[in-house]
């Protein structure tokens, strides 16, 4: 996907035809990536793309074109986080799988700060994606 054939503007169809080529991305990359995971060198742990990481990511990252370019670059942002933080996770719908959020962040030099979610499985302490988002400039 080119850069260029990703909609820049912020009405309802650009947002939508975002989230369609999310999607999309998503799914070619479940294909390339049959273990569905990358691994992280910060933390030493695999995290997982699960369908809450879709969904959510579809959902947040589809608002603004930088947060879609992103997502393009998951291989290189879920391999190079580093944890800034932990927080509780909120007892809602996709968040009440997990015991809590880690909150990681990855400097792509063309797009800027990115943030990822990644929630820990209560059970396993698996490590999920839940959401890639750019995060806006101050």
């Amino acid at each position: 996907m080119e850069n260029r054939d990703i909609p820049q503007g912020n009405t309802p169809d650009d947002i939508a035809r975002r989230r369609h080529i999310i999607a999309r991305f998503f799914h070619e990359w479940k294909e390339q990536n049959p273990d569905h995971c990358r691994f992280n060198n910060s933390s030493n742990e695999n995290i997982y793309v699960r369908f809450v990481s879709i969904t959510e990511t579809c959902t947040h990252a589809s608002r603004t074109y930088r947060s879609t370019l992103a997502v393009m670059r998951l291989d290189q942002v879920l391999t190079n986080a580093k944890k800034v933080a932990i927080v509780p996770a909120k007892n809602n719908g996709n968040q009440k799988g997990f015991e809590k959020m880690i909150v990681m962040k990855y400097n792509l030099p063309e797009i800027g700060a990115i943030k990822i979610t990644v929630g820990v499985k209560r059970r396993t302490h698996e490590k999920d994606l839940y959401c890639v988002t750019a995060i806006e400039a101050m």
